[in-house]
């Protein structure tokens, strides 16, 4: 009983965030699933991927992750550096060349779904394709609140989980270690709290999802 009643609470939120999520039957619409590395941003955008698909909406799922600078870029200013974290991730330029643009105002909705291969460390010559009119975008990743991509997004939902937690499920599956305040993670979680400071997504996010149980999610 009590799993039917953990799917629910997490069935009956996914819903909700999807039945407010504003459409443009004749265009398009852009949407942020942001959180820290570890918060279940990929899982969470998924599910709610499925949530609007049943109420008839197609919806273009894309992975900032595909959209990584390569390793020169992203460790130019040294391996373990918080600030190369915060801002050397991410190839913004080729992000909202293929994915913003295409489905902002008045993009046609001829979109790639990914620039840079980060396991290979290689670019990728991503085949373009076409996004159905009424198409919802939701593009999962980190970092989506800065102040060059906040306006950017009709509707947005910021994963919120405490580094406790976050670097636990990092260290099932990466490897890394338990403790946010081990000198490993420094990068990682110093990177983020100066994201924390120069954006405050919480604020600018449309919901705040308090994701620390992802089968019972709560919204803020």
């Amino acid at each position: 009983m009590e799993g039917a009643v953990v799917g629910t609470v997490l069935a009956l939120l996914l819903r909700h965030l999807a039945a407010e999520t504003p459409i443009k039957p004749e265009g398009f619409t852009l949407v942020a699933v942001d959180g820290v590395d570890g918060s279940g941003k990929s899982t969470f955008a998924a599910a709610y991927a499925e949530a609007l698909s049943a109420l008839g909406h197609p919806v273009v799922l894309i992975h900032a992750d595909d959209f990584l600078n390569l390793r020169a870029v992203r460790h130019c200013r040294g391996r373990d550096s918080p600030v190369g974290f915060w801002l050397d991730s991410y190839d913004y330029s080729a992000l909202e060349r293929d994915v913003l643009i295409p489905f902002g105002p008045g993009g046609d909705g001829g979109y790639r779904a990914a620039a840079t291969d980060h396991r290979r460390n290689a670019a990728v010559d991503s085949p373009l394709v076409q996004a159905r009119p009424g198409s919802v975008c939701i593009v999962e990743g980190m970092f989506l609140h800065r102040r060059e991509l906040a306006w950017r997004w009709a509707y947005s939902v910021f994963l919120d989980v405490p580094f406790t937690e976050t670097a636990r499920r990092m260290a099932v599956r990466d490897g890394t270690p338990r403790d946010p305040g081990h000198p490993g993670m420094r990068r990682y979680i110093e990177g983020q709290r100066l994201y924390f400071a120069d954006s405050k997504p919480w604020l600018r996010a449309t919901r705040v999802v308090d994701n620390t149980d992802p089968l019972a999610p709560i919204v803020g």
